[in-house]
């Protein structure tokens, strides 16, 4: 069964960092794609970063590119999400995903094209 469990998540001060990792399972291979998304009370879920597993080429959104990284370490089957001078509006629930392809343009930069799975997500709360 395939499973992808987040960590990493918490409180933390404006202006600090997290890095959030979420751990792949179960899959016999490595998925095409990997993605962090977030959502906000009240808010749709939006993609932050995705990430071709096999080169490693990463799409993030323009929204939170210059303070966000994702990554991956393909020997641990993990996923990161390194998150510098964060503000109280990134306050979200984070989820990763896996599935098909990184959407390229159209304003969808940091989404999977089809996404296959769901992480349960970990909670990221910033105070001012």
């Amino acid at each position: 069964q395939v499973q992808l469990m987040e960590s990493g998540g918490g409180s933390v001060q404006a202006g600090g960092s997290l890095r959030l990792s979420c751990l792949t399972s179960g899959y016999n291979n490595r998925p095409n794609s990997m993605a962090w998304y977030r959502q906000a009370p009240g808010k749709e879920r939006e993609g932050i970063g995705c990430i071709l597993t096999a080169g490693g080429k990463t799409y993030s959104a323009d929204s939170v590119k210059d303070r966000f990284t994702i990554s991956q370490d393909n020997a641990k089957n993990t996923l990161y999400l390194q998150m510098n001078t964060l503000k109280p509006e990134d306050t979200a629930m984070y989820y990763c995903a896996a599935g098909y392809g990184c959407k390229a343009s159209g304003g969808k930069l940091g989404e999977i094209a089809v996404v296959s799975v769901w992480g349960q997500g970990t909670q990221v709360t910033v105070s001012s």
